[in-house]
């Protein structure tokens, strides 16, 4: 099983570690796509090598994707491939999971209309606009949509995730 995390500086830390460690402690091999290969900076310092760019990801290789928040999100939807890597997978109904900002990926992907979500509360007026169904829970799953709104909603981020993925295996 394999995970592709996109990313960029300015991603909340806990947000992207948090996932990617239990990911790998479960076996699952896990990519961090940036907008180029390089080492990318959270917003708390934490540094993290990004093994590859946006462009050399191929969407069928991944099982799962995941949209830590934070800043990051800012620039990964400006990216046209990370977009395209987003709808791509999602559209192949495999799980994608996005926390608190990285919601704002699936918006600018064009996925969010009549699915039921959560994000960071600042970005819920751009969820709801997206045509997204809206509420404020630690976590919610809508197929195979995974969202939650915060860092401190990272145990139920993760034991969601792992709950779809072991529906999908």
């Amino acid at each position: 099983m394999k995970a592709l995390m996109l990313a960029a500086d300015g991603f909340e830390d806990s947000e992207l570690l948090y996932p990617y460690y239990r990911l790998r402690e479960e076996g699952i091999e896990v990519d961090i796509a940036a907008p180029a290969k390089a080492s990318i900076m959270g917003k708390h310092g934490y540094t993290v090598e990004a093994n590859m760019a946006f462009l050399d990801a191929n969407p069928e290789e991944y099982d799962l994707l995941v949209l830590p928040g934070g800043k990051a999100p800012e620039t990964v939807r400006l990216d046209k491939m990370a977009v395209s890597l987003t709808q791509v997978l999602f559209n192949a109904e495999r799980p994608v999971a996005a926390i608190c900002h990285g919601a704002q990926t699936l918006i600018s992907a064009g996925v969010m209309r009549d699915r039921r979500a959560t994000c960071w509360p600042g970005i819920r007026d751009d969820l709801k606009a997206a045509g997204a169904d809206y509420v404020d829970e630690e976590v919610v799953v809508d197929e195979n949509l995974i969202t939650s709104r915060c860092p401190n909603d990272l145990p139920a981020f993760c034991r969601e995730i792992f709950r779809v993925l072991k529906g999908k295996s």
